[in-house]
């Protein structure tokens, strides 16, 4: 099979570029001919307010990725194209152009850009649902995208415009969405079911099971307001017994957290910053548990899955996505979200017990080989990539004996109008 893989990359490397780049190498280890097309965030330069608006307009179409995909599609006419991020730089405009080449568009949900205009359900510490509940405005009144209200203008104006030209619905085959969680969120808001399909994400190659721990908890993600790193200390400083924290990872709270750290005398815990996916690995294998304290909706949770296949626990909020994936007393623990001392809690029981967390840890292994492996993920891939193929080319049969029955007067052309209908939602 000829695969065009398309992504927009971050400039803090995060967990889309991870999954983008994991079915990359697993479809070219399988033997497909795989075509990347690529953008980076690196390649914007923001000089100011109108700087600000412009990339956001831009995401209406960004006409020099739609070329360029155009292109790819002459000169490889691909069996499907699999968009991961367009935004800013390629841009939902891609579609169409894969509509023009009678290729069927795959669309992984990777956040909720397109519910809301900062892509995260998430202001001022909370989560927030307001673009969804009630309109995009909301967004733009919060000034939710970057802080500029006219950024978050024009994102929303993009958005709005892909809702009233039927983007998401007509142009868009098939959603891959990474849980139930992320699945529901976008049928609630308008997504047709029959084009919405759950594969999780994966991890590859396998890092293998633990064989021994060592006396320390693990952190591992951005430092962002959403992850709960702010609860993470607030729960150290209540800490009855001295626990060494690691914190691996960086982002714009570092030097926050790392003042607030010095100023309670939390001696114990140190952050190590980004560390290659190897060492990551290597000190997942040895953490007695993992704390993923995120306060947001989390689309999937990736760092789960590389615990889980370390044979790794998990204390998790108890929120969205992370209640799905793990299993309260099985895989790990739940504590409420942004709740430091029902953290703490979770963490001394966790601490102190340690048989019940190594049997976690056993059960944590048995997941990832039973949802996650690299081998389950192929599979379950190639049937979304199938049936995709074979519903766009029944869909351009049907389209075709349609046409062929207006011209020869079967059918009248007002039959056509009013066909199809937007999302409530999804914008």
């Amino acid at each position: 099979m000829k695969i065009v893989l398309v992504h927009n990359y971050y400039r803090q490397p995060g967990g889309e570029d991870t999954v983008f780049r994991a079915e990359k190498d697993l479809l070219l280890a399988a033997g497909h001919r795989v075509v990347e097309f690529a953008r980076s965030n690196d390649e914007i330069v923001l000089d100011g307010f109108l700087s600000r608006a412009k990339l956001g307009f831009g995401a209406v179409s960004a006409n020099d990725s739609v070329r360029r995909i155009r292109s790819i599609l002459r000169q490889e006419s691909p069996d499907v194209v699999h968009f991961h991020n367009t935004f800013p730089l390629v841009s939902p405009g891609a579609y169409y152009a894969c509509r023009e080449a009678r290729t069927p568009v795959i669309q992984t949900l990777h956040n909720y850009r397109l519910l809301c205009p900062s892509a995260n359900l998430y202001r001022e510490g909370k989560v927030c649902e307001e673009c969804v509940s009630h309109s995009l405005l909301r967004g733009v009144r919060h000034g939710c995208y970057r802080d500029s209200r006219a950024a978050t203008a024009a994102v929303a104006l993009t958005l709005a415009f892909h809702r009233l030209q039927g983007t998401w619905i007509e142009v868009v085959d098939r959603y891959i969405a990474p849980t139930e969680f992320v699945r529901k969120k976008f049928l609630r808001a308008g997504l047709p079911a029959a084009k919405v399909s759950v594969k999780p994400h994966f991890l590859y190659p396998d890092p293998g099971m633990r064989t021994q721990t060592r006396d320390y908890v693990l952190f591992v993600g951005r430092l962002s307001p959403e992850k709960g790193l702010r609860t993470l200390l607030e729960a150290w400083k209540l800490l009855q017994i001295a626990i060494p924290l690691r914190i691996v990872g960086d982002g714009p709270l570092r030097s926050e957290l790392e003042a607030e750290r010095d100023r309670a005398g939390l001696s114990r815990v140190c952050f190590e910053g980004l560390l290659p996916r190897e060492q990551v690995h290597v000190a997942m294998q040895r953490a007695v548990f993992l704390i993923f304290p995120s306060e947001w909706y989390e689309t999937f949770g990736l760092t789960i899955v590389e615990a889980f296949a370390c044979g790794t626990p998990v204390i998790a909020s108890r929120l969205g996505v992370m209640a799905e994936i793990i299993e309260s007393g099985r895989t790990g623990m739940h504590f409420t979200a942004g709740n430091a001392q029902d953290l703490r809690a979770k963490v001394e029981r966790a601490w102190n017990r340690r048989a019940e967390t190594v049997a976690m840890g056993r059960e944590c292994r048995k997941e990832y080989e039973t949802k996650y492996t690299a081998e389950r993920n192929y599979a379950a891939l190639m049937y979304i990539y199938r049936s995709a193929i074979q519903e766009c080319s029944s869909s351009q049969e049907r389209s075709s004996s349609r046409l062929t029955a207006i011209l020869d007067g079967r059918i009248k052309d007002e039959d056509n109008v009013g066909s199809s209908t937007a999302p409530r939602h999804a914008s």
